[in-house]
């Protein structure tokens, strides 16, 4: 057995990916273990946000809401290519909160967040273009504010490069399966394709989301003092329901709030639900009774509506939230807990909640409180280091975006928007000596080519036609089935070789 790790992460989500990152970046010998794909259940079935999340001020979780804030701007900053600005338009519903109440909430938003790119809260007038063809009649008033949109996916599938790149070990496919503790390390039994093997490692951080207890169970021979209360999210996707790049807060009769989001181009994307979960964490699909509430949701105010047959694509996951005795699936705290357990042996660091925004912040956190138990006592280092394809002149990615459409002449305008918002300053790598189409390989349909495939092989731990289409790109939305089968294929083959 090689020497022990100084941390062994378990989960592959935006938190396990995070925390990789800071500790090998901190020096710390890493490694992270993922049961499937990266960001293959919560981290990529979010409603594609970087915000404070409004709603949260009704819940004073003012220190949450702050720093969730404070962090889109290093987000935006260090991630200009797959995180953007986007504007949020609420319509003033007369039976629910009133305009001085939806004034004040904007007002400390804005205080709040310690602007410096993106723009503030206004009143705006939907009786006017373009909201006046988009919402139905009654809707006068409405108040606008910047949140960021996010490639959810992506960013949990850059944290692990980047972590990689400073030495983690990024295992996917790999299932932990046992535990032996003993005074000064773990003995930790992983379990891939090719069998079964035992590793060392100082510190167990556990981050393994929805599976979090799950694995504190097997660890510990007994549950944590911490506690989940696991709530599903569904989503649907429709085609394009309004012209515009902004997006819609619906409120709900139920005090509850749904997003309507301009998604992949040609779609909306409509959601969320909070539903308490109790099924088979590995297979979360959304409900009946999810469709038609999200479709209701965004009827009560869509001049057009939507209609059952509108939805092209659905998906849902499960949040592990921390258990805070809420009334509400909706009000439960969206803060992050942890919970050290070091009596009896090596520590392990379980991570309950917490969301996309404050990632980066809750990795500084988890290695500070595991500062007297590892080497991880060196200096925070993050907010300062672009993400892969982020190091951007003054994270200008319209700017970049046109130095790369005189590079690249001959890709499709929209096709090279695609792949400079997938791989930002990675794309001269990705696109290498190739000068015309002929010279990206085989051609798999719409505007994905070989070349792009064994990139995402070589870089970004890929695996199969799912991984590509899914979760490190959306490819899965646009691609004709011919084309899907077409990849499949190719990864068949490939195999054989």
């Amino acid at each position: 057995m090689s020497d022990p790790f100084d941390l062994l992460i378990i989960g592959g989500g935006i938190n396990g990916a995070g925390i990789a990152r800071d500790a090998a970046g901190r020096g710390m010998k890493v490694a992270l273990v993922e049961k499937d794909d990266l960001a293959s259940h919560t981290s990529s079935a979010s409603t594609k946000l970087v915000h404070g999340g409004l709603r949260y001020l009704e819940q004073f979780e003012f220190r949450l809401v702050a720093e969730s804030l404070r962090e889109r701007e290093v987000l935006l900053r260090n991630a200009p290519h797959i995180i953007w600005p986007l504007r949020f338009v609420l319509p003033h519903e007369a039976s629910m909160r009133p305009k001085w109440m939806l004034r004040i909430g904007m007002g400390l938003y804005d205080w709040l967040g310690g602007r410096k790119k993106l723009p503030g809260s206004r009143q705006v007038d939907l009786g006017v273009s373009p909201h006046r063809s988009i919402l139905r009649d009654g809707y006068e008033t409405g108040f606008e504010y910047s949140d960021c949109w996010v490639e959810d996916s992506r960013l949990v599938v850059l944290t692990a490069m980047d972590a990689a790149a400073r030495g983690a070990s990024i295992h996917t496919r790999t299932e932990c399966v046992g535990f032996v503790r003993q005074t000064d390390q773990w003995l930790v039994t992983l379990r891939d394709e090719s069998g079964e093997r035992q590793v060392a490692a100082r510190t167990v951080v556990n981050a393994a989301g929805p599976w979090v207890d799950q694995v504190a169970k097997t660890a510990l021979g007994r549950g944590t003092p911490a506690h989940l209360r696991l709530v599903k999210g569904s989503h649907i996707i429709v085609p394009r329901a309004y012209p515009g790049d902004h997006a819609y807060i619906f409120q709900q009769d139920d005090a509850r709030i749904v997003f309507a989001i301009p998604y992949e181009r040609d779609y909306t994307l409509i959601g969320t639900t909070d539903l308490l979960y109790e099924g088979d964490l590995d297979h979360v699909h959304i409900s009946r009774e999810e469709r038609d509430y999200l479709r209701k949701a965004a009827t009560k105010y869509f001049r057009s509506g939507v209609t059952e047959e509108d939805i092209v694509h659905t998906y849902a996951g499960v949040r592990p939230l921390y258990e805070d005795k809420a009334a509400s699936n909706s009000t439960v705290t969206r803060d992050y807990v942890f919970e050290l357990e070091t009596e009896g042996g090596a520590p392990i660091l379980s991570v309950y909640g917490g969301k996309i925004t404050t990632y980066r912040k809750l990795a500084e956190h988890a290695l500070a409180k595991l500062a007297p138990h590892a080497n991880a006592s060196r200096k925070r280092w993050t907010a300062d280091a672009p993400l892969p394809g982020g190091d951007m002149a003054d994270s200008d990615f319209a700017r970049f975006l046109w130095a790369a459409s005189e590079r690249y002449e001959w890709v499709p305008p929209e096709m090279l928007l695609r792949l400079a918002r997938a791989y930002g300053t990675r794309l001269d790598a990705l696109i290498g000596k190739a000068g015309s189409l002929a010279d990206l390989g085989q051609h798999f349909g719409g505007d994905l080519y070989e070349v792009e495939v064994e990139y995402l092989i070589a870089n970004e731990f890929a695996l199969g036609a799912e991984d590509v289409l899914w979760r490190r790109s959306k490819l899965g939305l646009h691609l004709p089935a011919e084309a899907v089968q077409a990849l499949q294929q190719w990864f068949a083959e490939r195999e054989l070789r």
